[in-house]
């Protein structure tokens, strides 16, 4: 038997993203967004409201990054969620985080964050904003023996929209277009 919930943003795993971007005078700011995903294959989408600081620079930059949260920066990326930057001017610092900028785009690289999208601002449809990925960075440390990124290594963490908690990812159970083939 299965229970009803009616409509709800339950869906799992709900990837927990830190869009990083800078100010119009060059300061470095980030926010948590857990409502985005990748929508073509070179293109991410998230639902970012127009009164959120990073979505104003988005908007004036033309660029941002998307950082992947891992497990071990929690209170780093939830802070940066529960905080508006139209507030706290120092939100970046006060997570702890240090801005390099990107090679690709006119945004910041979070050093701290083991993976980041680098995008450029691709289209705009009411709250959701598109960007394309021009780059794809990972800090070593994350990456196997074969030189790819290793996701158990980057431990990232979902979120849970029904508890209100951050899960770690990073269990392999099976081999993708692979394991189904059992079944032909």
């Amino acid at each position: 038997m299965r229970k009803d919930f009616g409509v709800k943003t339950y869906l799992y795993p709900m990837p927990v993203l830190i869009i990083a971007t800078y100010g119009e005078d060059g300061t470095p700011d980030a926010m948590n967004a857990a409502w985005g995903g990748i929508c073509d294959e070179n293109k991410i989408a998230m639902c970012l409201s127009e009164d959120h600081k990073t979505t104003k620079n988005i908007l004036a930059r033309k660029a941002f990054t998307v950082s992947v949260a891992d497990a071990s920066h929690v209170e780093a990326c939830d802070y940066v969620g529960i905080v508006s930057g139209n507030k706290e001017a120092d939100k970046f610092v006060k997570a702890g985080f240090h801005a390099v900028k990107s090679r690709f785009v006119d945004a910041p690289v979070i050093e701290e964050l083991p993976m980041a999208l680098e995008c450029r601002l691709s289209e705009v449809h009411g709250e959701i904003i598109v960007g394309e990925i021009v780059n794809v960075s990972a800090d070593e440390r994350v990456l196997g023996e074969d030189g790819k990124i290793d996701a158990e290594k980057v431990c990232p963490i979902t979120f849970d929209p029904v508890h209100h908690k951050y899960i770690a990812l990073g269990k392999t159970v099976g081999e993708a277009f692979r394991d189904g083939l059992k079944l032909r």
